[in-house]
């Protein structure tokens, strides 16, 4: 694929506090590319830099071989959909995704035809006299991905644009913005804190904390191979647990050892060990590799989710299977549901579920607002 966009070194600071620090990220054509974060960590301001609503302190912004850092933003083949539409009210459908085209002077017969093909596009035809203040959230989401496209960029960027809908909607939409991408064939840079909308409509995920990428890959290998505590944390539930690695496919953890397919450290190195909640089997305490305790339940519709006790650290399990809390069970881990991770800054930060509940999740994400 073709290189279209190339961050090197870029560097970018408020108030004397570092928010980008050294970013390096390559962006192909027609890639739908997710830069994923908690608030804070630096997403929204190198999507702007992207855009050319902030300028970098440090480094390159390279757009299709050459050095756009001077280019203005109107001047730049991207175009951007914002977590506020920002519609004009007074014009109607047809308008609104028509503006673009009517400040570059198109001809009328063009105007019609472009814009007639944008609304087939978003699944909005019939709706050009409507007014934007009678649309739903998400139909005025797609009057905005319209007028966005009608130019026809190389790039759009994608602010959190469905923070303001609700989780159907939600839904819905990330399977519509994944089908628009696909059809166009525009390189969509999207940002988001949801870990399942990365996962669900991207080629590529960057994961960011703190100013800093911490792993680019696609959906698969940022789930199934963490680089770190934090990723592992940060992309879906995950039980981390220190341990050591005695040798290649052989790992310590929990006072026992396990039989793993990781290799390439250190003989006796310290590690962090990965094991997902969904890759745990409940079975009799006999035939388990492991013995704790049910402290908690909770129903999921698709599955259950438990908080099990051993020797005093929480797990959380995931099964369709429903155990009654208080009962004392095994679990039996696969060899390739262990994954183990070199040590990080990171370690020791996440772990067990000694705290967990779906309130403080719930308080956590609502936490998460535009940077």
């Amino acid at each position: 694929m073709e290189k279209i966009i190339e961050l090197k070194n870029i560097t970018k600071e408020y108030d004397g506090e570092k928010v980008l620090d050294n970013i390096n990220l390559d962006i192909y054509d027609k890639e739908f590319v997710t830069i994923l974060g908690p608030s804070g960590c630096g997403k929204t301001t190198t999507l702007r830099i992207i855009g050319g609503f902030e300028m970098p302190d440090e480094g390159d912004c390279i757009f299709d071989g050459k050095r756009i850092n001077d280019v203005p933003a109107y001047r730049r083949h991207v175009n951007t959909v914002f977590q506020k539409y920002a519609l004009f009210p007074h014009l109607n459908v047809f308008e609104n995704i028509a503006f673009a085209l009517r400040l570059q002077k198109v001809p009328e017969r063009e105007i019609v035809t472009r814009v007639q093909e944008m609304l087939e596009l978003v699944a909005l035809k019939g709706f050009e006299h409507k007014k934007v203040t009678y649309l739903s959230g998400g139909q005025q989401q797609r009057v905005a991905i319209a007028r966005a496209l009608i130019n026809q960029p190389r790039v759009l960027l994608l602010d959190e644009p469905l923070g303001a809908l609700d989780l159907k909607l939600r839904k819905d939409m990330q399977k519509e913005l994944k089908n628009i991408q696909t059809r166009t064939g525009i390189t969509f840079i999207y940002v988001t804190h949801d870990q399942e909308e990365a996962l669900t409509m991207s080629d590529t995920v960057v994961v960011m904390s703190e100013g800093r990428i911490q792993q680019i890959g696609t959906p698969t290998d940022i789930y199934n191979e963490p680089v770190n505590a934090f990723v592992a944390d940060f992309i879906g539930e995950s039980n981390i647990l220190d341990g050591v690695m005695i040798k290649d496919r052989l790992a310590r953890f929990a006072g026992k050892d396990f039989v793993c397919v990781d290799g390439g450290f250190d003989p006796n190195e310290p590690v962090d060990v990965v094991v997902r909640p969904e890759d745990v089997d409940f079975v009799d305490v006999e035939k388990g590799m492991l013995t704790g305790t049910v402290t908690s339940v909770n129903f999921k519709g698709v599955h259950y989710e438990f908080i099990v006790d051993i020797n005093g650290f929480k797990w959380m399990i995931q099964s369709t299977d429903f155990v009654e809390e208080g009962r004392e069970i095994g679990l039996y881990i696969e060899p390739d549901a262990i994954h183990i991770m070199k040590k990080s800054e990171y370690s020791g930060l996440y772990g067990d579920y000694s705290s967990y509940s779906d309130e403080l999740d719930e308080l956590s994400n609502a936490d998460d607002v535009e940077e």
